[in-house]
């Protein structure tokens, strides 16, 4: 393996069943990261396809490339697993975790819990995503990852759709992320997939962004997007935990 320039490393990487699950999901915050100078990336572990009015894979990976130029993201990557069909496998595992090992990100981002009445590929990807959090750093396993070498990814957080907040399970480690500022760009970047929101569905549009306004509201923003940890969250200085997350500057001695 070649050496590679730690700028094409991530800092954090979002993982998707299907082209317009992470934006649905965290657009908003991705776009945010990129603003705060962090370098995100997408992996949809599917290309969405065949899927009802769309003409085909073609279509679909255009949308997904103007969804993730409308965010500011640095990289978006499809895995060439099957959509439909996706299924928590050794072998997709292994597929994510290679990228995992090739782009190094801190953190993951990615599916927490089932999707009832909508795809059963979401289920799926919150296994793989799990798994193949794990399989990126172990060693003594190089002949199954191309020889790129072992990454220790430091946090885990799931996310959830925004279509119905009275769903999200009630963890212990649970954070708003302030979207105020991005909820627009979040809802322009899902609004490039034409072929899975036409006129006809705007009203799921309608959904997702009252969604995030109500989140924002409980935590004191104009918008917000939920994240699970997987780990208990921790701070060495709880007063200034609290009155950054106000807006609220430390107190000058």
């Amino acid at each position: 393996m070649t050496a590679r320039d730690e700028s094409d490393y991530l800092d954090v990487i979002a993982v998707g069943a299907h082209p317009d699950d992470v934006e649905i999901a965290c657009g908003g915050t991705l776009a945010r990261m990129v603003q705060q100078g962090y370098r995100v990336g997408i992996i949809d572990l599917t290309d969405g396809e065949p899927t009802p009015l769309s003409p085909g894979p073609e279509a679909r990976l255009e949308e997904a490339r103007a969804a993730a130029e409308v965010l500011g993201v640095h990289k978006r990557i499809t895995l060439d697993l099957p959509n439909r069909r996706l299924f928590d496998s050794f072998e997709a595992r292994v597929a994510l975790a290679k990228e995992f090992r090739r782009y190094r990100p801190r953190v993951v981002l990615g599916f927490g819990e089932k999707t009832p009445m909508a795809s059963p590929d979401h289920w799926q990807a919150m296994q793989i995503t799990d798994a193949a959090v794990f399989y990126s750093r172990l060693t003594k396993w190089d002949e199954h990852f191309d020889g790129l070498p072992v990454h220790t990814i430091d946090h885990q957080m799931y996310f959830f759709l925004g279509f119905d907040i009275s769903t999200i399970p009630n963890y212990a480690a649970f954070v708003t992320m302030d979207i105020s500022d991005t909820l627009e760009t979040k809802m322009k970047s899902i609004a490039c997939y034409k072929s899975q929101f036409p006129p006809g569905k705007r009203r799921v549009l309608r959904r997702v962004e009252h969604g995030a306004v109500a989140i924002g509201t409980n935590a004191g923003f104009g918008a917000g997007e939920i994240f699970i940890g997987t780990r208990p969250l921790g701070t060495g200085d709880l007063l200034q935990t609290l009155y950054r997350n106000a807006g609220i500057p430390k107190r000058k001695s």
